[in-house]
C-alpha cells in the first residue's frame, strides 16, 4: 500500500544505527523477560529434582553412614565384649594355671634332740673377793715385792716402807719388856718366900704391863711399814713405785680373787619360780669371742625388789680363761631340759594371727599344721603334736604356701636334729 497519499508526519526517524541498537535491546529484553519464568520454572523443577536427588543422595549417604556407624558400633561393641570375655577367660586360665603351678620349696627332715628352757639376762661380771690395799703409815716406799699379774697368798708382804725408826723403837721396847718381865719374876719369887712386900710385887706387875703394851705398839708400828696381802688372789693394779712418799690411807694395790667371779642378774619375779641354787647356767661374752662358759646358780635372794619387781640371782662363774671382772656377759639359767624330743627349726615357722604354723610336704602337696610349743630356745621349738621324726618339713618358700598348695622340692637337708 502506497503511502504517498497520506499526509506526511513530521516525526523524525531514527538513524539506522540507533534503530538497530534499540531493536537488539528490545529483543534481548523480551527474551529475557519472557524466558525468566520458564527458566525459573525449569530451574525450580530442575533445582528441586536436583536438590531432592542431592538430598536423597545425601540422606542415603547419611543413612548409609549412620548405618555403617551403627554397624561399626555394634561391631566394636561385639568386639569389646568378645575381648572382655577373652581377657576374663585368659585371667581365669592364668589363675588356674597359677594354681596348677608347683611352688618351689626347700625342706629338711624332722628329727629328735635335746632342748632346754632357759631364763636369759645380762650383766657385768664382778669378783666378790676384790680389795684395795691402802697404806696404814705415812712413809717412803723402800721395797716392792710384787707386780701386776702376780698371784699372791693371803699375808704375803707386798712392799716395805722406810722403817728405821720403827725398828729402833721396837728394839728398845723389847729390851724394856725383857727387863720388866725379869723383875716381875723376881718379885714373885721373893713374895712367895715372904721376902718382899705385896706392894713391890704390884709395882713390878704394872711395869711389866706397861712394857708389854709398848712392845705391842712398837711391833704394830713396824708392821705398818710392811704391807701384806689381806686376801689371796691376783695383783690387778699397782698404784705406787719405789721412792714414792705415800700418805696414810693412800691406795697401793688392787687384789682380785678370780675364783670368786660371779654374775649378779635381776630376774622378773614371774620367772624366778623355776630357779634354784645348784642349777646349771651358762655365760657368754662378745669380748671372749662369744664362747660359752659353764656356771652354776649360787643363791637366790629371798625377797622381791618392790621398785623393779625383780629378784637378785647370783651365778657363780669362778676363774675361767677369757673372763675378767667388769666384762659384759649374757647369762642363761637352765630351768628345765627335755631329752630326745621332736624338734622343729624356728626358721620353718610362719605366723598367722599370732599363731605359729609349719608346712610338711608329701605327694607334691603342702600341709599346714598348727605348732603348739612346749619348750623353745633361740633356734628350736618342741611341738606338742602334729609332727613325727622323718616328716619332710618346709624350711624355705613356705611364706607363699597355703594348705594343699602344689610344691616342688628344690633342695633338702638332713634331720632337723
Amino acid at each position: 500500500m502506497s503511502l504517498r497519499g497520506t499526509p506526511a508526519l513530521s516525526v523524525p526517524l531514527p538513524d539506522r544505527r540507533t534503530f538497530l541498537s534499540r531493536t537488539v535491546v528490545s529483543i534481548l529484553l523480551a527474551i529475557a523477560l519472557g524466558g525468566l519464568p520458564a527458566c525459573g520454572r525449569s530451574g525450580d523443577g530442575s533445582g528441586d529434582g536436583s536438590e531432592t536427588a542431592a538430598a536423597d543422595s545425601s540422606s542415603a549417604e547419611k543413612t548409609g553412614t549412620v548405618s555403617a556407624a551403627n554397624s561399626g558400633d555394634k561391631g566394636n561393641g561385639a568386639e569389646t565384649s568378645e575381648r572382655g570375655r577373652d581377657r576374663k577367660s585368659k585371667s581365669k586360665g592364668s589363675e588356674e594355671a597359677a594354681e596348677d603351678e608347683a611352688l618351689p620349696i626347700e625342706v629338711t627332715l624332722v628329727g629328735r634332740g635335746r632342748i632346754e628352757s632357759v631364763v636369759r639376762s645380762a650383766t657385768n661380771l664382778e669378783a666378790e673377793a676384790q680389795v684395795i690395799v691402802i697404806a696404814e703409815a705415812a712413809r717412803q716406799v723402800r721395797q716392792l715385792f710384787v707386780e701386776e699379774g702376780d698371784v699372791v697368798q693371803k699375808g704375803k708382804v707386798l712392799l716395805r716402807l722406810e722403817n728405821d725408826e720403827q725398828r729402833s723403837n721396837l728394839a728398845k721396847a723389847q729390851v724394856s719388856y725383857d727387863q720388866a718381865e725379869r723383875e716381875l719374876d723376881r718379885q714373885k719369887r721373893l713374895f712367895e718366900q715372904n721376902l718382899a712386900a705385896e706392894r713391890a710385887l704390884n709395882d713390878a706387875q704394872h711395869e711389866y704391863d706397861r712394857a708389854r703394851i709398848t712392845l705391842d705398839d712398837a711391833r704394830r708400828e713396824l708392821g705398818y711399814t710392811e704391807v701384806r696381802a689381806p686376801i689371796g688372789g691376783t695383783i690387778t693394779q699397782r698404784f705406787v713405785k719405789i721412792g714414792d712418799q705415800i700418805g696414810l690411807g693412800q691406795q697401793l694395790f688392787e687384789i682380785v680373787d678370780f675364783e670368786s667371779l660371779v654374775a649378779r642378774v635381776y630376774v622378773p619375779e614371774g620367772q624366778v619360780a623355776g630357779i634354784r641354787p645348784g642349777q646349771t647356767a651358762r655365760v657368754s661374752a662378745e669380748a671372749a669371742g662369744d664362747r660359752e662358759f659353764q656356771a652354776k646358780v649360787d643363791r637366790v635372794a629371798p625377797i622381791v625388789d618392790p621398785k623393779s619387781g625383780t629378784v637378785k640371782v647370783t651365778v657363780a662363774v669362778g676363774e675361767q680363761p677369757g673372763l675378767l671382772p667388769g666384762m659384759f656377759v649374757d647369762v642363761d639359767i637352765v630351768t628345765s631340759v627335755h631329752e630326745d624330743v621332736v624338734l622343729l627349726p624356728k626358721r620353718a615357722l610362719v605366723y598367722d594371727e599370732d599363731r605359729a604354723y609349719a608346712f610338711t610336704a608329701a605327694g607334691g602337696k603342702a600341709t599346714r599344721i598348727l605348732v603348739a610349743p612346749i619348750l623353745a630356745d633361740r633356734d628350736w621349738v618342741e611341738p606338742a603334736e602334729g609332727f613325727a621324726p622323718g616328716d619332710t618339713l618346709v624350711v624355705a618358700g613356705q611364706a607363699g604356701l597355703k594348705d594343699g598348695s602344689k610344691v616342688e622340692i628344690l633342695a633338702g637337708g638332713d634331720s632337723a636334729s
